[in-house]
């Protein structure tokens, strides 16, 4: 039998520095939680910015906590389209050659050079989690999902780590490719 895997739907959303954070919303401004998401120590902002391209904008685009060492912006493909850019398919934190874009907050710009990514497919999980699926960090995997646009997902990355909780996220288009939503499962193809 195949353990279900919660699955997170991921909106267009950043994470940001704390040298950005200053320059958008004021020296010193701290984040403040809306809500906490389900990765623990993770949470969402009440703190929104516009993402603006020569091309296209999105106004009011959520920043998730707590700050990052990089900014990093992560959009749909759909997304993208909109802006006007094509962003790499990558894991987080791997920015070197991505577009960039410019960022407006209530205090000020910032115009980055990189940092907008199409988050890949991917599964959190615990070394427990990954020991009982017979997984590794890093590994790739298909998963399944079942429903009236039942698919299986190629290209699915597991991220093992003690401070994950297991959950497979997919961005929005994925979501509605498949007609699934936070909260529902998939599991792994064996």
């Amino acid at each position: 039998m195949s353990k279900s895997i919660p699955v997170g739907i991921s909106a267009r959303h950043l994470h940001v520095s704390r040298e950005h954070l200053d320059i958008l919303f004021g020296v010193g401004y701290q984040l403040t939680v809306k809500k906490d998401l389900s990765q623990p120590g993770q949470f969402a902002c009440e703190e929104q910015v516009d993402l603006v391209t020569e091309k296209g904008s999105f106004k009011k685009v959520r920043i998730l906590g707590p700050e990052r060492k990089q900014t990093q912006i992560e959009i749909a493909l759909t997304d993208a389209l909109k802006l006007g850019i094509n962003p790499p398919v990558r894991d987080s934190g791997d920015l070197k050659g991505s577009p960039g874009l410019t960022l407006v907050g209530p205090k000020g710009e910032v115009k980055l050079e990189e940092g907008v990514i199409a988050a890949c497919r991917h599964i959190h999980m615990t070394t427990a989690d990954a020991a009982e699926l017979g997984l590794k960090d890093k590994d790739v995997v298909q998963v399944r999902c079942t429903g009236e646009r039942g698919l299986i997902y190629d290209n699915v990355l597991a991220r093992v780590s003690d401070s994950f909780k297991l959950e497979c996220h997919l961005d929005t288009d994925e979501g509605n490719a498949a007609k699934i939503n936070t909260g529902n499962t998939v599991e792994i193809v064996k």
